[in-house]
C-alpha cells in the first residue's frame, strides 16, 4: 500500500471517529445551555413573585415588621443574583457587569436592614396596652392587630398580656433547644409523609417536655399578677397563638397553630409550651414546607387575654368571601363560645347586612343548633347539647348584629381591606372583639356579577372574571394592541386591550385609563408596572379581544373584575385609593426605602441602546435585563454550533427534499443503529409540530413568472454563483434538525431563500419560545423585501413580534402554552415549505392577493384542527 493510501484510509478513520464526538459535544454544550435556562427562569419567577409580595406590603393593609423586609430583601436579593450567575454561566463574556451593578444595588439596600443580629435586649413579656400595629415584630401579626384595635380603636377588646417573640427565642436557645429540633429537621427525609409525622410529633415531645428559663417564668407570673387586679382573682385566661407572618395577607395560617381556652395561673406553663410546640404540628410543617416559608423565619407569641365566658360568639366578614363585589356583611354566630364557627363543627346562624340600603336591613338564617361551647367553672371547655326550643332560637338580636356590622365596616374602612372579625357576646350583652385579619377573598375566573350591582350597571356588563393584578377602576375607549405598530397608534386616556400581558406594552401605561389581557398573573412585569403607575388592571379574561371592539366605551371595575358597556362615572369617582394601616409608620417608610432599589423598573425597550447592564438600577431591571438576554442566548444556539453531518442521520418521508436529523438528547422513542430513522420514531414535540406544517398540504411548485420576474433571478443567479444548484457551496440543498424532547433547531435550505427555527416547548409556559429568521430568495431586492414584508404581516397576525433588516425577517414569541406554540410551529413549517420561490411574483398584486388567500386559508385549518379545546385563535 502506498504513501497517499495510507494517509487517505487513515484520514478517512480520523473522520469516522471525529463525527461522533462531534455530535456529543453538541448534545453536552445544549445540556448544560438548558440547564442554566430553566434555573434562570425558576429565579425569574420566584423575585417577581417577592416583588408582588413587596408591592402587596407597601398598600400598608396588614401589621408587619421589620423581620418581612429583611426576609423578602434576601430572598429577592438570592434569586437576582442566581440569574445574573446563570445568564453568565449560559453565554460566558458579555454580561459580568450585572454583578458589579448587583453589588452597588445591594449596598444601597444595606442600610436599610442593617441590624439585622437578634437583640438579646428586649421584654420577655408585655401588656396589651403597650401594643400597636409598630410592634408586629415583637408579638406577632394577630396580637399587633388586637393591640390596635384595643388602643387606637378603643374597642372592647379584653384586657391581657402577650409573651413575646423574645420570649420565644429565650426558650427555644435554653438548653440547645434550637439545635435538636435543626438536628432533627436536617436528618429527616421531607419526602416521606411518615418521617414527616414522626419527625413532628418528636418536636413537640420535646418541646412539651422542656423547662421553661426561670426569667421568663417570672416575667409571665408577674404580667398575670397584674392581670389578676384588672379583672379578678384567679381570672382564666385564653391563650392564643400569634406567631410573626400569622394573619398576614396571603398567608393566614388560619388553623395551623394550637389556641388553648380558660386556662388557670397553675397551667400557664404547660398551655404556653404546648402553643409553642404547635409551631411544629404537622399540618403547620407542612403548609410551610407548600409555601416555601422558612422555618427560622417563624416565631411563635402567646397572648394571653382575659377569658370570656360567651352567650354567642362567632365571625363577621366585612365583605362576601365567594363574591368580592359583594359588599354585605356576613355573620356567621352560634350560641355559647365562637369555637364551633371557627373550626366548622357545628350549625350556625347567618346574618346579612347590606350596605347599600338605609335604614341597615338585616335578613336572617336561622339554624337548628344542637351543641354548643360552654367554659368549665374550673378550667378549660366543654361541649353541651342543647335541648328544646333554645336551638331554634337566634343567637343573635337585631341591634346587636348591626352593632357587629357596623365594627367591621370601620375595621375595613381602617386597615384598607376586607376583614375577618372574631367577636363574642359577654354575660351581659356587650360584644367583645377577639380578633381581626384580612379575609381570605375568592380569586380566579369565572366570577359571577355580584347580585348587590344596581340594575343600571348589572345590565350594563360585558364581561367578568379575571384576576385582579392592578386595582381601581378606569373608564374610556378600547384600542386593541396586536403588533409593536399599534402602539404608534395608542391614544391619550385608551383602555389598552391585548391577549397577552407582554413587557412591550409597559410603555404605553403612562397613557392608559386601565389595561385587560386575555392571558396573565400578577407576578409578571406588566402586573408590577401597572401597579406602580397605579393603572388599573384586569388580566386572564376570557374572550376579550373577541368580545370588545376597538373604540367602544368601556369602564373596567378591576377590584370587582367587572368590565361594563359605556362610562361608569360612580365607579371612576369611587376608586380613591383608601389609607393604609401602616401608613406613616417606620417599619412602612424602611419597606418604602428599600423598594425603590427593588421593584422600579426602567429597562422597558429590549431594542433601545441603553438596554444594558450599566443602565440596571435596580433589581427588577437586572431581573429583566436577565429574562430577555437568556432567551436571547438560547436562540442563538443553532446559529453559534455547526451542524455535524456525519452524526445525524437522514430522515425517511414522502416530502422529496433531503432531511437530517442530530439527536441532541432523548429526542428519538428509541436509538436507531443505521443510517436512517423514521418521523415515527421522533418524540421530539416541536420537530413534529413543524412537520405536521411542513406535510400537511403538498407543495403545487413554482409560481408562474413573468417576464421581469424570470430576468431577475437569472440575474440574482449569474451574481452569486453560490445560489446555483448545480454548483457546490456553502449552501447545499439539505435540511438540518437538532432535536431533544422539548427542543428543535431547523436549518433549512429550499431553493433559494433560507430560514431557521429555533424552539422550545414543555409544558411550562415560562420556558417556552420560538425564534424564526427567513431571508434570501432568487428575484431583485426589491422582490425580495416584499416577500419577506408579506410573510411578516402572517407572522404578525399570527401573535408573532417581528423585525425586517434589509432582506431578512427575525421573528419571536415566548411565554405561551404548549398547544399554542405548536400551533404556532406548525404554521411555520406550513411557511418553510410554501414561500419558496414567491418572491418573483412580489410585484403582480393579483398573485400576491391569490397566495395570501390561500396561506391564510391553509394556516386556519391547522390551527384549527391544533386548538379544537379553544377557540380558534386565528381567523379568516
Amino acid at each position: 500500500m502506498g504513501l497517499i493510501e495510507r494517509l487517505r484510509n487513515a484520514f478517512a478513520g480520523y473522520r469516522r471517529k471525529a463525527g461522533p464526538l462531534d455530535a456529543e459535544e453538541l448534545r453536552i454544550a445544549f445540556r448544560g445551555r438548558y440547564h442554566q435556562f430553566k434555573l434562570l427562569l425558576n429565579a425569574n419567577n420566584r423575585a417577581l413573585e417577592i416583588m408582588a409580595e413587596m408591592e402587596e406590603a407597601l398598600k400598608g393593609s396588614w401589621p408587619f415588621g421589620m423581620h418581612f423586609v429583611r426576609a423578602r430583601c434576601t430572598s429577592v436579593a438570592a434569586s437576582v443574583f442566581q440569574m445574573a450567575k446563570h445568564l453568565n454561566e449560559l453565554a460566558p463574556g458579555p454580561y459580568e457587569g450585572l454583578f458589579e451593578r448587583f453589588r452597588e444595588i445591594q449596598k444601597k439596600i444595606n442600610p436599610y436592614i442593617a441590624a439585622a443580629i437578634r437583640s438579646r435586649e428586649g421584654p420577655l413579656v408585655v401588656s396589651l396596652n403597650e401594643v400597636d400595629r409598630n410592634t408586629a415584630d415583637l408579638v406577632g401579626g394577630k396580637m399587633a392587630n388586637l393591640g390596635e384595635m384595643k388602643n387606637r380603636l378603643s374597642l372592647n377588646v379584653p384586657e391581657g398580656f402577650v409573651i413575646t417573640a423574645q420570649a420565644y427565642f429565650r426558650f427555644m436557645e435554653a438548653s440547645g433547644l434550637q439545635s435538636e429540633v435543626d438536628r432533627l429537621i436536617q436528618a429527616t427525609d421531607a419526602e416521606r409523609l411518615d418521617a414527616f409525622f414522626a419527625l413532628s410529633a418528636s418536636i413537640q415531645q420535646l418541646i412539651i417536655g422542656s423547662p421553661l428559663p426561670q426569667d421568663l417564668e417570672q416575667a409571665i407570673v408577674e404580667h398575670y399578677g397584674i392581670l389578676e387586679q384588672k379583672v379578678k382573682r384567679n381570672v382564666a385566661v385564653a391563650m392564643r397563638s400569634s406567631a410573626l407572618g400569622e394573619d398576614a395577607s396571603g398567608a393566614s395560617f388560619a388553623g395551623q397553630y394550637r389556641s388553648l381556652l380558660n386556662i388557670r395561673r397553675e397551667n400557664l406553663f404547660q398551655a404556653y409550651r404546648e402553643i409553642v410546640a404547635s409551631k411544629y404540628g404537622l399540618t403547620a410543617m407542612t403548609y410551610r414546607l407548600n409555601r416555601g416559608i422558612r422555618d427560622e423565619d417563624v416565631a411563635m407569641c402567646v397572648g394571653c387575654l382575659a377569658m370570656v365566658d360567651a352567650e354567642a360568639g362567632g365571625v363577621a366578614y366585612s365583605r362576601n368571601p365567594l363574591r368580592p363585589g359583594d359588599d354585605a356583611v356576613v355573620i356567621n354566630s352560634v350560641l355559647g363560645l365562637p369555637k364551633s364557627v371557627v373550626d366548622g363543627s357545628g350549625a350556625v346562624d347567618i346574618f346579612t347586612i347590606s350596605r347599600r340600603k338605609e335604614p341597615r336591613e338585616v335578613q336572617k338564617e336561622i339554624a337548628i343548633k344542637d351543641t354548643k361551647f360552654l367554659c368549665y367553672p374550673d378550667e378549660g371547655v366543654c361541649r353541651i347539647e342543647i335541648a328544646g326550643e333554645e336551638g331554634g332560637r337566634p343567637s343573635l338580636t337585631d341591634d346587636q348584629a348591626l352593632e357587629i356590622a357596623a365594627v367591621s365596616d370601620a375595621l375595613e374602612e381602617y386597615y384598607g381591606a376586607a376583614q375577618d372579625v372574631e367577636w363574642a357576646l359577654d354575660k351581659i350583652g356587650k360584644i367583645v372583639f377577639l380578633q381581626s385579619r384580612p379575609l381570605q377573598q375568592r380569586g380566579g375566573e369565572g366570577a359571577e356579577v355580584p347580585s348587590e350591582i344596581k340594575k343600571e350597571l348589572k345590565d350594563s356588563v360585558l364581561l367578568t372574571g379575571g384576576v385582579t393584578a392592578s386595582g381601581g377602576a378606569g373608564a374610556g375607549a378600547v384600542f386593541i394592541v396586536r403588533k409593536d405598530m399599534d402602539a404608534l397608534s395608542f391614544p391619550e386616556g385608551g383602555i389598552l386591550v391585548a391577549e397577552q400581558a407582554l413587557p412591550r406594552w409597559s410603555p404605553l401605561l403612562s397613557r392608559a385609563a386601565a389595561v385587560v389581557t386575555e392571558q396573565g398573573s400578577l407576578a409578571g412585569h406588566l402586573g408590577n408596572v401597572a401597579r406602580e403607575f397605579g393603572v388599573p388592571a384586569l388580566f386572564g379574561v376570557r374572550g376579550a379581544v373577541l368580545r370588545l371592539g376597538d373604540q367602544q366605551e368601556i369602564t373596567v371595575d378591576a377590584d370587582s373584575r367587572v368590565i361594563y358597556q359605556g362610562c361608569m362615572d360612580s365607579l371612576v369617582r369611587t376608586s380613591a385609593k383608601r389609607k393604609g394601616l401602616m401608613e406613616g409608620s417606620p417599619v412602612l417608610e424602611t419597606l418604602s426605602g428599600v423598594s425603590q432599589h427593588i421593584i422600579p423598573l426602567h429597562l422597558l425597550d429590549p431594542e433601545s441602546p441603553g438596554f444594558m447592564p450599566a443602565r440596571c438600577r435596580t433589581f427588577h431591571d437586572i431581573t429583566r435585563f436577565c429574562h430577555e438576554k437568556a432567551v436571547h442566548e438560547m436562540f442563538e444556539f443553532g446559529k453559534r454550533h455547526r451542524f455535524p453531518e456525519r452524526s445525524s442521520k437522514q430522515l425517511l418521508c414522502d416530502v422529496p427534499m433531503q432531511w437530517w436529523i442530530l439527536n441532541l438528547d432523548d429526542g428519538y422513542l428509541e436509538e436507531e443503529e443505521g443510517r436512517y430513522v423514521r418521523i415515527e420514531n421522533i418524540v421530539s414535540i416541536p420537530m413534529k409540530a413543524i412537520w405536521e406544517g411542513i406535510s400537511a398540504f403538498p407543495w403545487e411548485g413554482p409560481p408562474p413568472v413573468d417576464g421581469k420576474g424570470l430576468m431577475s433571478i437569472m440575474f440574482q443567479a449569474t451574481a452569486n454563483t453560490s445560489l446555483v444548484p448545480g454548483l457546490k457551496s456553502s449552501y447545499a440543498n439539505r435540511n438540518y434538525f437538532m432535536i431533544s424532547k422539548n427542543y428543535c433547531s431547523l436549518t433549512s435550505r429550499l431553493g433559494f431563500h433560507f430560514s431557521t427555527i429555533e424552539t422550545l416547548v414543555s409544558e411550562r409556559s415560562s420556558e417556552n419560545y420560538i425564534s424564526f429568521i427567513f431571508k434570501g430568495g432568487a428575484a431583485d431586492f426589491e422582490r425580495r423585501l416584499k416577500r419577506v414584508l408579506f410573510v411578516g404581516d402572517i407572522l404578525e397576525e399570527l401573535g408573532f413580534r417581528i423585525s425586517i433588516k434589509e432582506d431578512t425577517l427575525l421573528s419571536r414569541m415566548e411565554d405561551r402554552d404548549m398547544d399554542f406554540m405548536k400551533g404556532r410551529l406548525t404554521a411555520l413549517g406550513y411557511l418553510t415549505i410554501h414561500t419558496r420561490q414567491l418572491d418573483m411574483i412580489m410585484l403582480r398584486t393579483p398573485s400576491v392577493d391569490h397566495y395570501r388567500a390561500k396561506m391564510t386559508a391553509d394556516i386556519a385549518k391547522l390551527i384549527g384542527v391544533q386548538n379544537q379545546s379553544s377557540p380558534p385563535l386565528y381567523t379568516v
